[in-house]
């Protein structure tokens, strides 16, 4: 029997479930469409359901209707590795350049994305609040993370 996933992200969209699925799967390489499935005469009335899986991780993305939007409260952190990482999930995912601060963005359904360097973390914990400072000061006036720059501050 498979492992059941126990907490699964579930995404309200109007009307672009599919469409929306096609698009994560094609930026996360090596993601697939799990099962695509359509209630009738629901509430809502026609509802599609699709469930997809993005670098291991379960989605299941609905179209409902438009009662509900993303807001910022709520966003997923792709921790990258390198710089062209970075940039290459900025390229694919960012399509509202006013919605961009700090790793943060907001891709053309509405949801949000935070596309952060692994390193960052690791900067963060050190126990040299100095390090700290200068890092947390040199990122809070980026859009999109320049791991350059941060590798900078922290070394002071």
């Amino acid at each position: 029997m498979a492992k059941i996933q126990k907490i699964t992200p579930f995404l309200w969209f109007d009307k672009e479930a599919t469409e929306a699925a096609k698009f994560y799967v094609s930026v996360f390489k090596g993601s697939s469409i799990k099962e695509s499935r359509v209630l009738k005469n629901t509430p809502s009335g026609t509802v599609e359901i699709v469930t997809v899986e993005l670098l291991g991780q379960e989605f299941t993305l609905m179209s409902a209707g438009p009662f509900f939007k993303f807001n910022e409260s709520v966003s997923f952190v792709v921790p990258c590795e390198s710089q062209e990482e970075i940039d290459y999930y900025w390229e694919k995912l960012s399509a509202d350049p006013k919605a961009e601060q700090c790793g943060w963005l907001k891709d053309k359904y509405g949801l949000s994305w935070q596309i952060v360097p692994a390193v960052l973390a690791e900067m963060q914990k050190d126990k040299d609040r100095e390090k700290v400072a200068r890092v947390t000061e040199a990122f809070l006036k980026m859009k999109k993370f320049d791991i350059a720059a941060l590798e900078k501050a922290y070394a002071g």
